[in-house]
């Protein structure tokens, strides 16, 4: 039986298309749903709808789903896991399991399942980026001495070294962590007591079930509850690009500098894939298809934006296909970030190639200020290092910048203390429905 199910039977080619893979992607949302219903149910209980015993032959039965595991199966003529789970309880408990839609819809199901869904993998990817900041602090320590040139417009510019590459990142994937943190302010909002988009006709209590389901607040307007499906996504999307982005840059110069006109880094033989013809090669697919996934999440950004800024007001069935793009956003964030962490830790550094990069052009910028220090006004310094550039002289000694590696560190064990807070409370809370 489907929830909308009438005096007649769909068309299997109309349902086919309707459907798509969504009887698919919500296998990744059972366990969501559960706590949802679980939470409904108490609530429905709250407000004289289910007796006790009612609400707990509905828990005990919904507690049962987590042990079936892959046993539990979503077929296309349940479109969905809203429906199947439905349909189990009624197989299982008769007329009490048509209860359970009683002041709910489809509508705020799938907006519950995905914003419990990407609360959890938010915080995953915080976990992760974690990881691999405090991969990069510690290669930034490891080689925060060794010097390497710095480009401008793919050009040698100043001296450098492989410490403030590495660190460089690391900056900026705590920034990236900021990003995220705001995404999940945004997304952990209840939905639940908003309906099809205009309300119920019952006195629900919308406060009670976003307090057992863990959310910071309840969404208040109902229609922009269903408006908001496709915009929160894309914040989500957005803020796992701003990550994926900084792993392809970071990809690309690792691709470049590892090439043997540069030879300042090199990937171990293992992390390399070969050529079916040429003997000697040895690839960095693993960066390349980094910079293409970094793409990938750009472009689910755009589908879902455009998906979701043509709609009128109100739920609009579009917007099932903004579920896809969000789910691969996630996977194909943290399994690059997983990766990187890997590939980070066990990456190697040639010091003589750095090193013999540092050509004498680069020190030209110090030499003008050795002038200015001398009294010259910097234009004229400029003007006199420019037409002698051929009289430059190597400098011996590098004066490297203050990386503050210390004050990094300590930054990110406190959002891992945050992190861990947050995951701990939201297992905390949904742990307590299957009691």
């Amino acid at each position: 039986m489907k929830l909308w199910q009438k005096d007649y039977k769909l068309n299997e080619e109309i349902e086919k298309f309707t459907v798509g893979n969504d009887f698919l992607l919500d296998k990744n949302l059972v366990k969501y749903d559960v706590y949802g219903s679980i939470a409904h149910a108490i609530m429905l209980n709250r407000i004289g709808i289910l007796s006790k015993e009612e609400l707990n032959k509905i828990k005990k039965t919904l507690v049962k789903i987590f042990s079936l595991e892959k046993k539990f199966q979503i077929q296309i003529e349940d479109e969905d896991a809203h429906t199947a789970i439905e349909n189990y309880l009624t197989k299982k408990l008769g007329d009490l399991g048509k209860k359970i839609h009683t002041a709910r819809s489809r509508n705020e199901q799938v907006l519950v399942d995905l914003r419990l869904y990407s609360k959890e993998k938010l915080i995953e990817v915080q976990k992760c980026a974690l990881d691999l900041a405090s991969a990069l602090i510690d290669a930034a320590e490891k080689f925060k001495s060794v010097p390497m040139p710095g480009y401008t417009h793919s050009r040698k510019a100043m001296p450098s070294s492989v410490g403030l590459f590495f660190s460089s990142f690391a900056e900026s994937m705590m920034d990236n962590l900021e990003i995220i943190e705001e995404a999940y302010e945004v997304n952990d909002q209840s939905p639940l007591g908003s309906g099809a988009g205009y309300g119920l006709p019952l006195n629900v209590d919308r406060k009670l079930v976003a307090e057992l389901l863990g959310f910071e607040k309840v969404q208040n307007n109902p229609i922009y509850v269903q408006s908001s499906r496709g915009k929160f996504e894309s914040f989500i999307i957005f803020a796992l690009g701003a990550v994926m982005g900084d792993l392809a840059k970071l990809s690309n110069d690792l691709i470049i500098f590892s090439m043997d006109e540069f030879g300042f880094f090199k990937l171990p033989d293992e992390f390399c894939t070969g050529s079916s013809i040429m003997p000697q090669k040895k690839n960095p697919d693993v960066l390349e298809l980094v910079r293409a996934k970094a793409a990938k999440i750009d472009s689910n950004l755009h589908l879902v934006k455009s998906i979701a800024s043509k709609l009128p007001s109100g739920y609009n069935r579009d917007l099932q296909l903004t579920k896809e793009p969000l789910m691969e956003s996630f996977e194909i964030t943290l399994s690059t970030l997983k990766i990187f962490s890997i590939i980070v830790k066990n990456l190697q550094v040639n010091e003589a190639k750095c090193l013999e990069a540092c050509t004498k052009e680069l020190f030209a910028a110090e030499h003008a200020y050795d002038l200015v220090k001398k009294g010259m006004p910097f234009r004229d310094a400029y003007a006199e290092v420019a037409k002698n550039l051929d009289k430059l002289q190597t400098k011996k000694h590098f004066s490297f910048p203050d990386l503050r590696l210390a004050e990094s560190k300590l930054q990110i064990s406190k959002i891992k203390s945050e992190v861990s807070k947050q995951e701990s409370g939201l297992n905390s809370k949904l742990s307590s429905l299957l009691k």
